[in-house]
């Protein structure tokens, strides 16, 4: 039977792909984001699209009814909005601290709150038994990111979702964490990334190769499946062997 699927971030990259996936699979998807363009550019076929800042709490209660009203309940729940802040506004400060601030702060909000705000508004719709939530961390999370904002507001999401699991789980709903190591085509770097980097991103691997946005989809398409229904509160690394298993 088709399910309902909610995707954050699922105008490009990881949310697109996962869309894809989805809806290939017949399942009825809904596409969150905060850019309505980019939703609309899409082109899931059938899929229904939402555009709203997710860390704002009055834009996710708006989210909320619309699932109410167009899905009731919701079986997936993938969360893959997010970013390391590349594309938000620089801070407008010569203060050092002030500037360490707001890195964190829109870290933080990009990629811890906006999954938080969402799964609290729509904990009571996910479907008892068999709904799955599924959470989009980083290898980051266990390897740091350079400034460490990033890192620690994957990192965030680990704990919150063993909590959620332990919470979920007497009614039948799985919680897990899928974290990729590089993947290439999200625009998750803004832009090109250098030839330097992204060899060296590759060399880490065992598989020699970068990852795709369709490695992660595959992954979290399984984890949504019968087939995953006792698998819970774990993480997922999808990275080609640049981090081992903890």
């Amino acid at each position: 039977m088709a399910r309902n699927v909610v995707i954050s971030g699922g105008g490009t990259g990881i949310g697109l792909a996962a869309a894809q996936v989805f809806a290939a699979d017949g399942d009825r998807v809904l596409l969150l984001g905060r850019r309505a363009e980019m939703l609309e550019k899409a082109g899931v076929p059938g899929a229904l699209t939402y555009a709203a800042d997710l860390s704002d709490p009055h834009s996710v209660r708006g989210v909320a009814e619309f699932v109410g009203n167009e899905f009731g309940t919701v079986d997936v729940l993938v969360h893959s909005a997010g970013g390391a802040g590349n594309l938000e506004p620089k801070a407008e400060t010569e203060d050092p601290l002030e500037a360490v601030a707001h890195n964190w702060t829109v870290n933080f909000r990009l990629n811890t709150l906006t999954a938080v705000l969402l799964t609290e508004a729509l904990r009571e719709r996910l479907a008892s038994p068999g709904g799955r939530l599924l959470f989009l961390s980083s290898i980051a999370a266990y390897r740091g990111s350079g400034s460490g904002a990033y890192a620690a507001s994957k990192a965030a999401l680990h704990p919150y979702a063993y909590d959620l699991a332990r919470e979920l789980g007497p009614r039948g709903i799985t919680v897990n964490v899928v974290a990729p190591g590089y993947v290439e085509d999200t625009g998750f770097f803004g832009g090109e990334i250098e030839p330097a980097r992204r060899e060296r991103l590759v060399a880490e691997t065992s598989t020699g190769r970068a990852g795709t946005p369709g490695d992660v989809a595959g992954t979290l398409h399984w984890l949504a499946s019968p087939s995953a229904g006792h698998i819970t509160a774990q993480v997922i690394q999808v990275n080609g062997g640049a981090e081992r298993g903890h």
